[in-house]
């Protein structure tokens, strides 16, 4: 069979990558397409010094090969909003069929990205966009289609989890930690994309619109960072039989969808819980097939290659079926119809329990208004520990509420936080089971 011509936008870390996972094991690839994929030509601003480009041609102009007749596949490598989301659109125009690790084009151009695609009957597959080389997204749109899907948590940023990890493990600050994997290379020059949530923010919109059916809704997501965690709550949590993980969660309710990434305590005998370092993972609940999970390198050149690839043999293995035929974008036929879409709820509908921590000038009755607080906007305590008075006589108190929805948790903190015998602001980790007999 005639092969699949590939063009390769981007030859940094995944670009790479993916030249060399195309190349070394083209054989391989070749026997389960069922045909040869070649690279017929690479855009790059820059020459990759690890990659043998001899033989292939080289341009400095990515939309020289969205516009190049010979490629029938563009594989869009180069990050970013704006010259990502015109390459792609122009390479949709041109009918090719476009593979991208862009979790962040797909979260707020995908609509539009996909809307275009589906006029010009081209695929645009993007399994390398959420979590690296874990097969999550076909596991969803495939593996679990015969399921409704409850809920879905993730470990999908690794930076954040490898600063968890060590605060735990060694009793370190924040801010050290954080300094160390930016040594490392695991976190940026400025890591506020991977530290605040916004980068697991993406890949959890994505994760959503494929578990419910719903269009992408980036900008309706919350997101948390883990920066003001301390040590002191990590060995709380710990105390008291909890992780403290950055979770992505959304979970499919009566009046809509929760869309959250937020520092999260979960109980530490959870799955979840014992992922570690840079990794990956992603629990779902489904309701035929109960809990399962997938773990794996969230980032790095050859595991998200590995993931681009895959995307490079389906489009091999559909290129000459009818789009009609295709597996839709999202998993389901219809998807940008609102109207049938549940909304994506207010932070301030959610419903979960809470870790609290704040610091009490040692006197009477101070823990009997913070209780009568809790009270009033019926907030019941689990747990409650009282530690030691601090210097100038401050005693830090940490609390476990059961389950209550945010609005009351934020009038509470917010009557807190106005108590004389209080000082500076309530820290605020919110808890969830996660269970896995749901």
């Amino acid at each position: 069979m005639d092969p699949v011509r590939v063009g390769i936008c981007g030859l940094g870390t995944v670009g790479g990558g993916t030249f060399d996972v195309l190349t070394r094991n083209a054989d391989e690839i070749a026997r389960r397409a069922g045909r040869p994929i070649v690279i017929e030509q690479v855009g790059t601003r820059r020459d990759n010094p690890d990659c043998d480009t001899s033989g292939v041609k080289v341009t400095r102009d990515i939309f020289e090969v969205a516009r190049n007749p010979d490629i029938d596949v563009l594989v869009e490598l180069i990050g970013g909003y704006d010259v990502a989301r015109e390459l792609v659109m122009t390479a949709i125009e041109h009918g090719k069929h476009v593979v991208t690790a862009n979790k962040a084009l797909i979260a707020v151009h995908g609509n539009e990205i996909f809307h275009a695609a589906h006029k010009k009957g081209v695929i645009v597959a993007f399994e390398a966009a959420v979590a690296g080389g874990i097969p999550v997204i076909k596991s969803l749109r495939e593996g679990l289609g015969a399921n409704r899907i409850q809920w879905l948590a993730g470990i999908i940023n690794g930076t954040g989890n490898y600063i968890l990890t060590h605060m735990r493990d060694e009793g370190r600050a924040f801010d050290d930690v954080l300094a160390e994997a930016q040594a490392l290379g695991y976190a940026e020059a400025d890591p506020t994309f991977d530290v605040e949530g916004i980068d697991a923010a993406h890949k959890l919109t994505i994760l959503a619109s494929i578990a419910y059916g719903v269009p992408l809704q980036f900008d309706r997501a919350y997101t948390e960072g883990i920066a003001r965690i301390t040590a002191d709550d990590v060995e709380q949590a710990d105390n008291l039989g909890y992780t403290i993980k950055h979770l992505g969660i959304t979970r499919r309710g009566e009046n809509g969808i929760e869309l959250r990434v937020h520092p999260t305590l979960i109980p530490k005998e959870r799955l979840l819980a014992n992922v570690h370092g840079v990794k990956n993972a992603i629990a779902v609940m489904g309701d035929a097939v109960g809990p399962t999970l997938y773990y794996g390198a969230g980032a790095g050149a050859e595991p998200t290659a590995s993931a681009v690839v895959a995307d490079l043999l389906d489009v091999a293995r559909n290129i000459a079926t009818a789009h009609s035929y295709r597996v839709p974008y999202l998993a389901f036929s219809g998807v940008n119809d609102e109207i049938n879409a549940l909304p994506i709820l207010p932070m301030e509908e959610i419903v979960t329990a809470y870790y609290l921590r704040l610091l009490a000038v040692d006197r009477p009755g101070v823990l009997a208004r913070v209780a009568t607080i809790l009270a009033e906007q019926g907030i019941s305590i689990e747990a409650i520990i009282q530690k030691e008075a601090t210097e100038g006589e401050l005693v830090p108190i940490i609390l476990l509420t059961h389950r209550t929805r945010e609005k009351h948790m934020n009038e509470a903190i917010r009557q807190l936080e106005s108590l004389a015998d209080i000082a500076g602001p309530v820290t605020r980790i919110r808890v969830e089971s996660l269970d896995e007999q749901e």
